[in-house]
């Protein structure tokens, strides 16, 4: 009889001792639950706030093929001077610093600009540019609303370009703001600085420097000014974007140039 309680206690000691280390193990799963949503919580709060700030994300490598850096610039451009709180500008020491960062991460594969700019500052959107063709990762760029004026180095500056079917290139003479000393030398300086602007567009992509030189200084099509709007399949077929495409073609190409190099590898 005494076996007999003592056999039931033990199995009631072992229940009670397996149903406490289940719940233990249940309360620490559940805690482990938690961290893991506060955590996505947190990294979907930091991205949306960088998003907001730079315009600027990964590519979330869990769901999608590598590891795709996405860049925009919107507005205008800015340079040494800020420019008004209503306008919608990139800075580019927020650009510079960042492209930096990519071409030193070894978790980064890809870079995607996306483009939709006025045009703005000349040496910091060249400066941009340069920066966007040293990179030793793969590039593509996608033309949205526009890359007028000196966002047409930008837009050449990678591999690979696409534009949407109704996005626009401005192509035109170099411009100043301000006062301007109306002697020869400050002529000089305005055709060096375009010298070093079509230089760049010519080194990197297929139109001509007496071509786009030519599309500079058109004056039948705007009304104020003189250049050459270009929309869509017209930026293609005068050789300075690669191809007419959207989001899906950009992304997909530049998956395509990850991969080509990783199997070469």
């Amino acid at each position: 009889m005494g076996n007999k309680q003592e056999n039931k206690e033990n199995k009631e000691n072992k229940e009670h001792k397996e149903n406490k280390e289940n719940k233990k193990e249940k309360n620490e799963k559940e805690g482990r639950e938690e961290e893991r949503r506060e955590a996505k919580a947190e990294a979907e709060k930091h991205r949306d706030a960088r998003i907001e700030s730079t315009g600027q994300l990964t590519l979330d490598e869990n769901e999608s093929q590598h590891n795709i850096h996405l860049i925009t610039i919107i507005g205008e451009i800015e340079g040494h001077d800020n420019l008004g709180g209503s306008s919608k500008t990139t800075k580019y020491e927020h650009i510079l610093p960042q492209l930096a960062a990519i071409e030193d991460s070894r978790k980064i594969d890809g870079v995607l600009i996306l483009l939709n700019t006025m045009g703005g500052d000349v040496e910091a959107g060249l400066a941009i540019a340069e920066m966007i063709a040293s990179l030793s990762k793969p590039t593509v760029s996608l033309v949205l609303g526009g890359s007028h004026s000196i966002g047409v180095p930008i837009a050449v500056s990678t591999d690979y370009s696409y534009i949407v079917p109704t996005g626009t290139m401005v192509i035109h003479p170099v411009r100043l703001n301000g006062m301007v000393i109306g002697v020869p030398q400050t002529f000089d300086y305005f055709k060096q600085i375009q010298n070093r602007i079509t230089g760049f567009v010519c080194g990197h992509c297929k139109i001509s420097k007496p071509r786009l030189e030519e599309l500079m200084m058109e004056t039948g099509m705007l009304t104020k000014d003189v250049g050459t709007v270009l929309v869509g399949k017209e930026a293609v077929e005068e050789g300075i974007i690669n191809e007419v495409g959207g989001i899906r073609d950009a992304i997909a190409h530049l998956h395509e140039m990850v991969r080509k190099i990783k199997d070469d590898k």
